[in-house]
């Protein structure tokens, strides 16, 4: 009873909870793989991953929404984040909530990323009452916006990214959406 309490919702296979500080050596060792951080500037070092997860806490305390920490259920195994944060650098679709994931290469290819982003979604929606989310992804980043496509989202712009401008590989950038309207429970 106490494991199924933990979590702030679950879908079929995940648990979505709050960060604690037993996370930050597993989202370390996530932050550390090249693959997963390939479409990344730079990889997080371990005080900027620590950094992170205070400001998640910090941000579900506030808005009741972060990036998310999921765990795989069956396994009650770490898995990455998915989840909903404030972005709010200069862009002419800012400020916004933009839903994203990352997830352990392990469990790629399996639609832990789809099934968990739709559950976010969902709360979202039905508990927040938020109105529209977006989600933000450098153009060659295709295996996210696969993901943006199957979770019913739609391209609403291309746009250089302010944080990314100084990085030629990554700095264009797509911006999906989805509005409460279009949500089917």
């Amino acid at each position: 009873m106490k494991n199924s309490s933990k979590y702030l919702f679950k879908s079929e296979r995940l648990g979505f909870r709050n960060w604690n500080s037993s996370d930050i050596e597993k989202l370390h060792e996530l932050n550390s793989d090249k693959e997963v951080m390939e479409f990344f500037p730079s990889i997080p070092s371990k005080s900027q991953t620590s950094e992170f997860v205070v400001r998640m806490i910090k941000q579900f305390e506030a808005k009741g929404f972060c990036y998310f920490a999921v765990d795989e259920l069956v396994e009650n195994k770490f898995i990455g984040f998915i989840g909903l944060s404030e972005q709010t650098y200069e862009a002419e679709f800012t400020p916004c909530i933009d839903i994203g994931w990352r997830i352990k290469k392990e469990f790629w290819n399996k639609g832990y990323a789809t099934e968990g982003a739709k559950k976010c979604i969902e709360y979202a929606f039905n508990q927040l009452k938020l109105e529209k989310l977006c989600s933000i992804a450098p153009i060659i980043n295709q295996k996210s916006i696969a993901i943006m496509t199957k979770i019913g989202m739609k391209m609403q712009l291309e746009f250089e990214h302010p944080l990314l401008k100084n990085d030629s590989r990554l700095k264009s950038c797509v911006v999906y959406s989805i509005e409460n309207d279009t949500l089917t429970t």
